[in-house]
């Protein structure tokens, strides 16, 4: 057995109401995991309390292919599925990523390589570093930027993009990060930058293609709302 196959990496995947694209994407990342991927990869879905048949699709999954596995949880919320899935993980390194696929999986063997081969302790999609190729609405473009340059206005962070839905840690961060995040829902992601950066955890960003998915389940303007108010708390929170 090669060093590589020797590290486990978990992809997480969150779902809700999903039933429509579920399976199509999970057979294509698995195609590019077999493919690309020289790890002991896994395929984790986290049903995060879908009313349609996306569990059920789910489970048909893990039951055909043996490197395919489901969560379910009863409450909605991408933080806390990513929460869950990551600390009952026993991989070395744990990821995730958006079920619509919208980031390029060419974005995804150096952000698995960057923390196994390059020292890193966190890596990111960015949709704002030199390289990236997006393309989305003028509203979400206009949103995003201007998230993004308010952390920089409140935080002097490092890092370009805090949302993209494209991520990985490795074992020892997930433990020493996530039970510090008090966001369940879709400030997880920039909590969970935020307080690696404070407390100095190299975090390795991939410029990435991202195409938006029109048929998104992410409410743009009540997120960016939520996002804000944590903002506010973690600036005046030590």
């Amino acid at each position: 057995m090669t060093e590589e196959a020797r590290v486990k990496v978990d992809v997480v995947i969150p779902v809700y109401n999903e039933e429509r694209i579920l399976e199509q994407s999970v057979s294509t990342l698995r195609s590019f995991l077999r493919d690309r991927c020289p790890y002991d990869w896994r395929i984790v879905i986290a049903d995060n309390a879908s009313v349609d048949r996306t569990l059920e699709i789910a489970k048909a999954l893990a039951a055909r292919w043996p490197e395919v596995t489901y969560i379910h949880l009863d409450q909605k919320g991408r933080g806390r599925a990513l929460r869950r899935a990551w600390l009952e993980s026993d991989a070395d390194v744990v990821s995730y990523m958006d079920v619509d696929l919208s980031t390029s999986l060419e974005a995804f063997p150096p952000l698995i390589d960057s923390l196994v081969k390059g020292g890193y302790d966190l890596a990111i999609g960015s949709r704002l570093k030199k390289g990236a190729k997006v393309t989305r609405s003028l509203k979400r473009e206009i949103i995003s930027r201007c998230y993004n340059l308010l952390i920089k206005l409140m935080f002097r962070n490092k890092f370009s993009d805090a949302q993209c839905g494209f991520k990985a840690l490795t074992r020892r961060a997930v433990r020493e990060l996530v039970p510090l995040v008090k966001d369940q829902a879709w400030f997880f992601d920039s909590e969970l930058l935020l307080l690696a950066e404070r407390k100095g955890y190299k975090i390795f960003e991939v410029p990435v293609e991202w195409v938006e998915d029109p048929d998104t389940r992410v409410k743009i303007v009540s997120t960016a709302w939520e996002d804000i108010k944590g903002l506010v708390r973690m600036r005046f929170s030590r």
